[in-house]
């Protein structure tokens, strides 16, 4: 158990609640997709639009947008424990709701809670990590690793209790009793704290915090977007049933952990600023293959080498922040708020020109979300270059 906090140079004090953390945000993983996996299901027993579809996706990242703007600045009146634990809470009280009706009305402000929940999670995990660990890159890729075998498990346990949606949202809200309990028990900080007065409010003046903050919006308009409607995705489009969809959304989560513990290694080796190049370049390339590829092969293919690309690019921009950013949670909470309204937009929009037309053809509005991101990459990387030839 130790060797990965050796690995990383955590210090014992700090191991179980860098675990602690790991598990959280494990959590928060199984929730980003069980949304997406059992909204097919859950929309024919409540008979859902495809606009609430699209509504109740959006509610999750506004609560996630929410949440991490409020936990930027929240810890620094009541302490990051207390923080921690009142926000987080969301996940399994907006569950809760979720299996119990079906009016919108309900649902809507039931999934703003979810993503209260992991938007919380986002912020304080990544902050602690780059706090407790030396090599940050490492450990953030390692960090969102466990998202994605979070991810990867949930549409599995849907498939294997297809006729009982509700199962694994139970299973969901038990291991978040468990989070709220170990992050209760750590050593986390539980007093407030003022600010320094140390110019904490010059990333607004920091062009890179811009531009990285720029490219996890757009980062996050397609993932967002790609988790929530992937299943439907597939499924309305003819190409598979809806039990390979799962399936291939799954497998999608398999190749996103594969790609965010190579990237850990990679970052060591190569620039950060080229490896996001790469990967910019890689998800553009797969997901024009996903949308105009018919067959079914190859779009599970072409889904699956998209995960790859998509793995290492959260992570891997927010180890290009400065240091001190890093260990701002209001610069971090503030990036991660403002990135987070790419997924409440994309979502909707995606939801409400297929109301009109269809999903097949509205998930093309992605494109232009990766050709920004894939240009902001491309001016990161010469900024980046001219400043070391410089420097």
């Amino acid at each position: 158990m130790l060797s990965i906090s050796k690995k990383l140079g955590v210090s014992r004090e700090n191991t179980s609640l860098m675990y602690g953390m790991y598990f959280g945000f494990l959590c928060s993983g199984f929730l980003s997709t069980l949304i997406g996996a059992v909204l097919p299901a859950m929309s024919a027993e409540y008979k859902l639009s495809y606009l609430v579809q699209g509504s109740i996706i959006s509610a999750h990242q506004i609560g996630n947008f929410i949440a991490v703007l409020v936990a930027g600045f929240l810890p620094n009146a009541i302490g990051r424990k207390k923080s921690t634990l009142l926000l987080d809470s969301g996940k399994a009280l907006g569950l809760s709701c979720a299996v119990l009706t079906g009016n919108p009305v309900a649902l809507l402000p039931a999934f703003a809670l979810t993503g209260v929940g992991r938007g919380c999670l986002s912020n304080i995990t990544n902050v602690v990590m780059a706090e407790i660990s030396p090599k940050k890159a490492s450990a953030l890729n390692i960090l969102h690793s466990t998202f994605a075998v979070g991810a990867l498990a949930s549409p599995f346990l849907v498939m294997l209790f297809k006729d009982a949606w509700r199962v694994p949202v139970l299973l969901l809200i038990a291991m978040e009793l468990i989070s709220l309990i170990w992050i209760g028990s750590s050593n986390l900080s539980g007093k407030s704290k003022k600010p320094a007065n140390s110019g904490k409010a010059s990333f607004l003046s920091s062009p890179i915090w811009w531009i990285n903050t720029a490219i996890l919006f757009f980062y996050l308009c397609t993932e967002a977007s790609i988790i929530g409607w992937l299943v439907t995705y597939l499924k309305d489009s003819g190409r598979m049933s809806i039990a390979m969809a799962q399936s291939c959304s799954s497998l999608l989560w398999v190749m996103i952990l594969i790609g965010r513990l190579s990237c850990a290694s990679l970052s060591q080796r190569i620039s950060k600023n080229l490896l996001l190049l790469i990967l910019g370049i890689g998800q553009s390339i797969c997901f024009v293959m996903m949308i105009t590829i018919q067959s079914p092969v190859m779009t599970i293919i072409s889904v699956l080498l998209f995960g790859l690309f998509l793995s290492g690019t959260y992570p891997t921009t927010l180890a290009t922040m400065p240091t001190a950013f890093n260990s701002s949670t209001v610069a971090t909470g503030t990036c991660i708020a403002l990135a987070s309204l790419g997924a409440i937009i994309m979502p909707s929009i995606i939801g409400a020109i297929a109301q009109a037309s269809g999903l097949v053809g509205a998930i093309g509005v992605i494109c232009i979300a990766l050709g920004a991101m894939l240009s902001l990459m491309t001016a990161k990387a010469i900024i980046e270059k001219r400043k070391a030839i410089e420097g």
